[in-house]
């Protein structure tokens, strides 16, 4: 077992499958949170349950962060404060967070909320494709060999 460790904002992720057969065949722990209103058994993951409360789940799982440690989550915000622990970030359709992208990614979203805000209306995201799994689970053992230094 390496020290690295898979952590999954788990409530809304359509990958978690895919997430379970590449930390086993990397040996790597997966530790999944989640809210009451959810329940995942896999048989492999640790699971880590919390309240319903706005933000549990992401504070929970940023408290739990280590160095090195990978963490799937389509939350930029999630995603800045794991970059800011040294750890890894990556979204459910394969996109790697890091230093290149998250400013952009922070833009945006606070442009589009702003125009929300402004009654205005912003793009729906796509519905999800198999090219999307295809995408993060190339990504997915990018990033283990990377980190593994495979």
């Amino acid at each position: 077992m390496h020290n690295t460790r898979i952590l999954v904002d788990a409530d809304a992720c359509p990958v978690k499958d895919i997430i379970v057969k590449v930390a086993k065949e990397f040996k790597l722990k997966v530790i999944m949170f989640t809210d009451t209103s959810h329940i995942i058994e896999d048989g492999y993951s640790q699971v880590i349950t919390v309240s319903q409360g706005k933000d549990a789940v992401d504070i929970a799982l940023i408290n739990q962060t280590q160095k090195g440690d990978i963490v799937v989550t389509q939350d930029y915000g999630v995603a800045t404060m794991a970059l800011g622990k040294q750890a890894y970030a990556i979204n459910q359709n394969g996109l790697i967070y890091d230093e290149t992208n998250i400013d952009r990614l922070l833009m945006e979203r606070y442009i589009a909320q702003k125009v929300r805000r402004a009654g205005g209306r912003t793009h729906n995201p796509r519905k999800r494709s198999e090219k999307s799994n295809i995408n993060f689970e190339k990504s997915l053992i990018k990033l283990c060999k990377s980190i593994l230094g495979i």
